[in-house]
C-alpha cells in the first residue's frame, strides 16, 4: 500500500510540475500565429513555446531553417532527414520530408504554411502522436526574433508530459541557440 501511495504521489507531483511549464508556455504564446482548430494550444494535449533574438536578418535565418538536409549536422534533435521529392534541395511550400526526433520516426511530415523569410509550419502524424510546428521570424532593429511553437495530440503526449515534460522545450532551446550561432556567423 505504501509503495502505491508513494508512486501515486510522485506521479501527481510530476504532472503538476509539467502543468506549470505548459501554463507558462501558453501564457507566453504569440498572438501572431493562427492555429488549425485541431491544434489550438489551449485544446492540445501538449504545447511548447520558445523564442530567441538573433542579430541577423530574417533572410539569413530563413535560409538556415529551410535547409532541412543540414539540420542534423548542427542540431542534435534531428536525425535522418530526407526530402521526399529528390529535386527539392531545401524545404518549399509543397515539401514533404522524413525525419527522426526524440527517438521517433516521422514519415511524410508535410509543410502546411510557407511565407518566405517570415513563417514556416509543418504537420507530423503517426499513430501515437500528431504535431503541428510553427516557426515565425519577426524583424527587429537588431535582426530578428524567432518564435517556435509546437502543439501535439495523441496518446503518447501523456507519457511525454509525465516523463519527459521539459525535453521538447529544451530541444527547441538548443535548436534556436544553434540557429542563432549559425546565423550570426553568416551575417
Amino acid at each position: 500500500m505504501n509503495k502505491y501511495l508513494i508512486l501515486t504521489s510522485l506521479f501527481a507531483f510530476a504532472l503538476g510540475i509539467e502543468a506549470t511549464g505548459q501554463k507558462k508556455d501558453l501564457k507566453d504564446r504569440t498572438p501572431l500565429i493562427s492555429w488549425p482548430t485541431e491544434f489550438e494550444p489551449e485544446k492540445s494535449k501538449f504545447f511548447v513555446h520558445n523564442e530567441i533574438e538573433i542579430s541577423a536578418p530574417p533572410e539569413v535565418v530563413w535560409n538556415i531553417l529551410i535547409d532541412a538536409l543540414t539540420w542534423e549536422s548542427w542540431y542534435v534533435g534531428a536525425k535522418n532527414v530526407s526530402l521526399i521529392n529528390p529535386s527539392d534541395k531545401v524545404l518549399q511550400a509543397d515539401s514533404q520530408f522524413n525525419w527522426e526526433t526524440m527517438g521517433l520516426k516521422f514519415p511524410n511530415t508535410t509543410i502546411k504554411e510557407f511565407e518566405p523569410n517570415r513563417l514556416l509550419a509543418w504537420e507530423s502524424r503517426i499513430k501515437s502522436i500528431q504535431g503541428y510546428h510553427f516557426w515565425l521570424i519577426v524583424p527587429t532593429a537588431e535582426g530578428c526574433k524567432v518564435i517556435t511553437e509546437e502543439a501535439q495530440n495523441g496518446w503518447l503526449t501523456f507519457f511525454e508530459k509525465t516523463f519527459q515534460g521539459k525535453k521538447l522545450h529544451q530541444l527547441h532551446d538548443v535548436w534556436l541557440g544553434e540557429m542563432k550561432l549559425k546565423a550570426e556567423k553568416v551575417d
